[in-house]
């Protein structure tokens, strides 16, 4: 290759998805995070940049394997990207030879895990039901919103309708207004979903600071407990999203996302685009 292409002093990444929620990786557990609101609005620019859903930093850590920093594309943090964190598990097991690790987040320590089947495991933590922490200016079960939706934190707010057919639901039109209600003071991430039966629910998703994604680990595991919740679930249901399908088991220790993973390439973002982030 060229290496006018790959700069020794350019900043290395990996492009990750998991059911098509994509994502930029950074390993900067040699250094301090390298990101900054524009280099993650310019990064994800999928015309000028590279374009990712969520960027994921891998950051050292004293309680665990690995930490995980997550950024959205407008630039903004967020506080948990469950398929990246199932993707760069995935990795960082690959690379310490493991079949199981921990990290730190802002959810704070986390523990995922490859099955037999090759799929990949994470604990995303006990879900948040609380107003204040989720957080939202309402009673969470029933939100005082046309559709009654309800509100579920896992590391970031989110607000669940409960549709006849989540094919029909105008996402486009109704994610962002949503995002941006009063009620949530930190924004939200909305979730579209429809029981198909009582173990198995269909979902599709307007990412806070993304837009319309194929899958959100996160929001997966919302609806799932707020489906659960509202009575129309068992704990322990399978997803379909737009990207494919996750199965969700909530349990005493967490709320337990699985699904596939991938790696799809490495780059080397040139010192020329860095410099004009």
């Amino acid at each position: 290759m060229n290496s006018t292409l790959t700069p020794p002093t350019g900043l290395r990444f990996m492009k990750m998805h998991g059911l098509g929620n994509d994502f930029v990786v950074i390993d900067a557990r040699d250094g301090v995070d390298p990101v900054t609101p524009a280099l993650a609005r310019a990064v994800g620019d999928r015309n000028r940049g590279v374009g990712f859903d969520q960027l994921a930093v891998i950051m050292p850590s004293q309680e665990a394997d690995f930490a995980l920093e997550f950024w959205n594309s407008d630039g903004s943090k967020a506080g948990a990207c469950g398929n990246a964190t199932r993707c760069v598990s995935d990795w960082m097991m690959r690379q310490l030879g493991k079949d199981a690790v921990t990290l730190t987040t802002a959810r704070g320590t986390l523990s995922a895990r490859r099955r037999e089947d090759g799929l990949v495991s994470v604990n995303m933590g006990a879900p948040i039901l609380e107003a204040a922490a989720i957080p939202v200016a309402a009673e969470p079960m029933h939100l005082p919103l046309a559709g009654d939706p309800i509100a579920v934190g896992m590391g970031n707010p989110h607000c669940i309708y409960f549709v006849a057919d989540a094919e029909a639901v105008d996402v486009a039109g109704l994610g962002p207004q949503i995002e941006h209600d009063p009620l949530f003071p930190e924004r939200t991430n909305v979730e579209f979903a429809s029981l198909i039966a009582p173990d198995h629910l269909r979902m599709r998703v307007w990412e806070r600071g993304a837009g319309i994604t194929l899958a959100c680990g996160s929001g997966t595991c919302a609806t799932a407990v707020a489906a659960h919740l509202r009575g129309l679930t068992r704990r322990q249901v399978i997803v379909d999203v737009d990207g494919g399908r996750l199965e969700i088991d909530w349990r005493d220790d967490g709320v337990w996302m699985t699904g596939p993973t991938a790696l799809v390439f490495e780059g080397v973002l040139s010192p020329a685009f860095l410099a004009s982030a």
